[in-house]
């Protein structure tokens, strides 16, 4: 099953079938603690949509309300070498090295409601900054409570010359207008999503391929249920928040963002997150 945000209330899909509701809350909507059998009940009871294609393709908003958006860190082992490689001349790999090893995870505030887009909507890179990736991630969205609710796709725009220039630089690489990116969902189910699971991504510019990748769940060093706990340790979130779970996909270090390329992250289960950039 899918939720959609939308400018004209809440899509759900499910079995290919559009069901829209109207007037409701999206904190209050999407925060039910049995959210998943709570819809499927009520969409026996809902007519279905016949314009539901538009719907996604045309209204959809970005599938966040009043949540902070949080990212975990080198939790893939090539998320591990990129960031070796980067701050190598700054004295820092070691510290990529030993938090990959480490009990505690890397965790960071990535980004709030308003510095968040949506699909078919346009990404930033930082105008101080000479080597700009996007990094594709699986996102959980988890309740109040600690509970992962579902999933959607995550873009965790980076500056990797801030990031690399010295460590403690990483909320200027990560933080900044539009950095971040959800969409087009959110996914769920009342299982765990897959292992499985294959995350691809594909940059184009003028219209040709100039990077892509693949990758798989099952490559993550930590479970998700890990990274909540860390998360929610010391930290309350009224409204539930989004966790980006860490990039396995990062372009050579001779690939650098530049203005108009294309941005296409394909989740199996979820779907396709598109942007541009700025």
């Amino acid at each position: 099953m899918k939720i959609y945000k939308t400018r004209n209330g809440i899509l759900i899909e499910e079995n290919n079938q559009g069901y829209l509701v109207m007037g409701k809350d999206w904190e209050e909507f999407i925060l039910r603690e049995n959210l998943y059998n709570e819809l499927k009940n009520e969409i026996r009871y809902t007519t279905p949509l016949h314009n539901k294609e538009w719907l996604i393709q045309n209204a959809v908003l970005p599938p966040i309300g009043r949540q902070e958006v949080w990212a975990a860190g080198v939790t893939y082992f090539r998320s591990k070498e990129a960031r070796m490689e980067e701050s190598a001349k700054a004295g820092g790999a070691t510290f990529y090295d030993k938090v990959y090893e480490a009990e505690r995870p890397e965790l960071f505030f990535k980004a709030t409601a308003s510095r968040t887009v949506g699909t078919n909507d346009y990404v930033n890179i930082r105008k101080d900054s000479t080597w700009d990736v996007p990094e594709p991630e699986l996102t959980l969205l988890i309740s109040p409570k600690g509970k992962i609710i579902g999933y959607t796709i995550g873009n965790d725009m980076s500056s990797r010359s801030i990031e690399g220039e010295n460590p403690l630089y990483l909320p200027q690489a990560k933080m900044y207008d539009r950095c971040a990116a959800l969409g087009p969902c959110i996914f769920l189910s009342d299982e765990p999503i897959p292992k499985e699971t294959e995350i691809n991504i594909q940059i184009r510019r003028n219209q040709l391929v100039v990077f892509e990748g693949i990758t798989a769940l099952s490559q993550i060093k930590r479970n998700f249920e890990e990274l909540v706990e860390y998360l929610y340790r010391e930290c309350s979130f009224p409204y539930g928040s989004f966790l980006m779970t860490g990039t396995g996909l990062v372009p050579p270090a001779s690939f650098t963002l530049k203005s108009k390329d294309e941005i296409s992250i394909s989740i199996d289960h979820i779907g396709t997150l598109v942007n541009w950039v700025g």
